[in-house]
């Protein structure tokens, strides 16, 4: 069996990554019964199904367990992580720590680092500390599939890549993201997006839809802005893997 699933007694989902040598090892056995008595511990020994169920699954944070500074496992996720806009607390446990080590994990995004051995409680309590600063950080992204909203940074991006949008098509974005499958009618987004700087053009609706699509099209996300005849338009995720 490549993973192990047990119910923690706090609503917490960790993703605990390593190898099959760092996982069958007794040490990380004892971590991973101790960790799953404190929250809900998802342990995968193939790292590139680890990168899958941080797609598919939501966490609150991630363990990756490396044999030493050589050990690429988890690389891939940490880049994910980082140009994704995701910002998933991660924790590196290596039996190696060098400084150059520390530097590069950290330069790839990672937020913590302990060398190992080390005692679970030690563990569990890092493990509490970044999920309360992440909270604390965290911003409000909005996701549809593959598509990644920033309403702070005023940032869209789809696989990382960023989508340079306008200032109306950014805001028909985020105001049909925010309610998902909720149609509003073009006087709707009218008086949320340009409220008192509507200039009276009647197809202003239309044509900043038309350029979003467009936009969007280039990463074959356009389908997303779904238009209801007679009605108006909406944003649809729920179909999206």
């Amino acid at each position: 069996m490549k993973y192990n699933l047990l119910p923690g007694v706090v609503l917490v989902r960790i993703l605990m990554i390593g190898d099959k040598d760092t996982v069958n090892t007794g040490e990380n056995q004892n971590l991973f019964g101790d960790l799953s008595r404190e929250f809900t511990v998802v342990r995968i020994s193939d790292p590139q199904e680890g990168l899958e169920m941080l797609k598919s699954n939501k966490y609150d944070c991630v363990i990756i367990d490396r044999k030493n500074e050589q050990d690429s496992c988890g690389m891939d996720l940490l880049s994910f992580n980082k140009e994704s806009g995701m910002g998933l607390p991660i924790m590196i446990i290596s039996s190696d720590k060098t400084v150059e080590d520390l530097v590069e994990m950290f330069n790839q995004g990672a937020d913590d680092y302990v060398g190992a051995p080390c005692d679970s409680r030690e563990i569990i309590s890092r493990v509490h500390s970044l999920i309360r600063r992440s909270a604390q950080s965290h911003r409000p992204l909005l996701t549809c599939g593959r598509l990644i909203l920033d309403p702070i940074a005023r940032e869209c991006r789809i696989d990382g890549n960023t989508v340079p949008l306008r200032r109306r098509e950014f805001d028909i974005l985020e105001l049909l993201m925010k309610h998902d499958n909720q149609v509003f009618s073009r006087e709707r987004i009218i008086t949320e997006v340009w409220q008192k700087e509507y200039d009276g053009t009647s197809n202003v609706v239309d044509v900043h839809i038309k350029y979003l699509r467009d936009k969007l099209r280039e990463h074959k996300m356009d389908s997303i802005v779904v238009t209801v005849r007679g009605v108006g338009y909406k944003v649809q995720c729920s179909d999206l893997v």
